[in-house]
């Protein structure tokens, strides 16, 4: 069974960084790779468009950002790790929320803002606040 385990959520300043880790494990059992997948990470908070998507990182290594986020944040992923990051930096406190990863092969699902719960994580907590 594939599993998706996220960290690296904390209490930071306005104008601060934080960098999210997405471990991904049950993949080899499964039959695949990280680079079999996209992986997407999400903010909880309901109503939000595309279900809270904020950044895509698709099979053939591009990337998809929210315009939210565009030039603050960075995914990135090491398939060797089968972890997937997410680089936040200049943060807000309008970020503040449950940051969580979702795995899927295709991209378009992911934009679409679908995200299967056997293939998500339980979240991390970002709070920005002085």
């Amino acid at each position: 069974q594939v599993q998706l385990v996220e960290s690296g959520g904390a209490l930071v300043q306005p104008g601060g960084s934080l960098r999210l880790s997405c471990a991904v494990s049950g993949l080899t059992t499964a039959g695949f790779s990280l680079d079999d997948y996209a992986i997407g990470w999400f903010r909880q908070t309901p109503g939000l468009e595309r279900g809270g998507l904020l950044s895509i990182t698709n099979r053939d290594g591009s990337a998809y950002y929210a315009d939210s986020v565009k030039g603050r944040f960075t995914i990135s992923r090491d398939n060797a790790k089968n972890t997937v990051y997410l680089h936040m930096a200049s943060l807000k406190p309008e970020d503040t929320d449950v940051y969580f990863c979702a795995a899927d092969h295709y991209e378009n699902v992911l934009f679409a803002g679908e995200v299967t719960e056997d293939y998500r994580g339980q979240g991390t907590q970002v709070t920005v606040s002085s």
